[in-house]
C-alpha cells in the first residue's frame, strides 16, 4: 500500500445543497406562490367566511346572532328568491345562443377578402365595452319615445312597446343586451381556434367528399372542442353571475320581474332595503353551490373525455 502524505489535503466529494438538490421541483412552487397567495386570501377565505356569516343574523356592524339554517329556512319561503332563481335559468338557457352564434360569425369572419379585419374590429367591438357603457346603450334603445327599439316597435305594431317597463319582457331585453358582448367574446375563441384548426384533415375531409355541414360537424368542430369548452364554462358564469345589466338597466324592477341571484344578494346585503349581511350572503352560498355544481360537471367531463382520448 503506498503512504498518504500528509502534506496533501483530502479532498471531500462535492455534495449539493438543497436548493441543488430540489430546483427543478421547487422553481415552479416558488413563482405560484405570489399568485396562490392571493387567491387564498381574496378568493378561498372570503368564500369560507360569507359560508359562516350565512349562519348569522347580522347587520354588518352590530353583534351577529347565531341562527344555524334560519337564514336557509327563510329563503324556502322567499318569493323573490324563488323569481331570481327561474330568471337566473333563464339567463343560462338564453345565454347558451351566444356559443352557436359565436362560432357561425368566427366562420364568416375567417377567410381573407379585402376589408375584413375591419369588419373583425367592428365584431370585436361589444367586447371590450363595459357592461355599465352597454347597459345604458340598450336602455337608450329601448327608451319609450325617442328609443329605436321602441319606434320601430311602434312603426310595426301601431303601438310602442316599452319592454323595460314590462315585467313579462324586461328579463328577455336584458339578456338581448348581454348576448351582444357575449357573442363578441366566444367569436374571439372559435377565430383563435379556427386559426389553429389542421390543414391537412381539412384537405383529406375534400378529397373525401365532405363538405357543407358534413365538413363542419365531423371535421371542424371536433377540432374546435378547447375553445367551445372555454365559451361554455365562461357563458355559464357569466349568466350566472348576471349583474351589471340588472342594476344599471332595471334595477331589479319592474317590480322585481328582473332580479337574479347576485342581484338579489347585493340588494338584502348593501342596498337601503335591508343591510342582512347574513341573509344575503346566505343567497351567496346558494349561488356558489349552483356554480360550483356547473363547473364540476364541466370539468369531469373535460377530464375523462382527455383520459378516454
Amino acid at each position: 500500500m503506498s503512504a498518504v502524505d500528509p502534506a496533501v489535503p483530502r479532498v471531500e466529494p462535492y455534495q449539493p445543497g438543497f436548493w441543488r438538490q430540489n430546483q427543478r421541483r421547487l422553481a415552479p412552487w416558488l413563482f405560484l406562490a405570489p399568485g396562490m397567495l392571493m387567491f387564498l386570501v381574496y378568493v378561498i377565505i372570503p368564500i369560507f367566511q360569507s359560508i359562516w356569516i350565512s349562519f348569522y343574523d347580522w347587520d354588518g356592524l352590530g353583534e351577529a346572532i347565531w341562527i344555524g339554517i334560519g337564514n336557509y329556512v327563510e329563503l324556502l319561503d322567499d318569493e323573490a328568491f324563488y323569481t331570481s332563481i327561474y330568471n337566473n335559468i333563464l339567463w343560462l338557457l338564453l345565454y347558451l345562443l351566444a356559443i352557436p352564434a359565436g362560432l357561425a360569425i368566427a366562420i364568416f369572419l375567417n377567410q381573407t377578402v379585402f376589408g375584413i379585419r375591419l369588419v373583425k374590429s367592428l365584431f370585436f367591438f361589444p367586447f371590450v365595452i363595459s357592461q355599465v357603457v352597454v347597459g345604458l346603450m340598450f336602455s337608450w334603445f329601448y327608451a319609450p319615445e325617442f328609443g329605436l327599439f321602441y319606434q320601430l316597435s311602434e312603426v310595426l305594431t301601431g303601438k310602442g312597446i316599452a319592454i323595460l317597463a314590462d315585467e313579462n319582457l324586461a328579463t328577455f331585453g336584458i339578456i338581448a343586451a348581454g348576448l351582444w358582448p357575449q357573442i363578441a367574446y366566444c367569436m374571439i375563441l372559435y377565430l383563435t381556434g379556427l386559426n389553429n384548426i389542421n390543414p391537412e384533415q381539412i384537405e383529406a375531409a375534400r378529397m373525401d367528399g365532405a363538405k357543407g355541414w358534413s365538413m363542419l360537424w365531423r371535421i371542424v368542430v371536433p377540432q374546435l372542442r378547447p375553445a367551445t369548452f372555454i365559451a361554455l364554462v365562461v357563458t355559464v358564469i357569466g349568466a350566472l353571475r348576471s349583474f351589471d345589466l340588472v342594476s344599471i338597466m332595471t334595477d331589479g324592477g319592474p317590480y322585481g320581474a328582473t332580479r337574479v341571484l347576485s342581484f338579489y344578494m347585493y340588494e338584502q346585503a348593501l342596498s337601503e332595503y335591508g343591510y342582512r349581511m347574513g341573509y344575503g350572503a346566505a343567497i351567496a352560498t346558494v349561488l356558489f353551490i349552483i356554480m360550483m355544481v356547473f363547473i364540476s360537471f364541466f370539468v369531469v367531463r373535460l377530464v375523462t373525455r382527455e383520459r378516454s382520448g
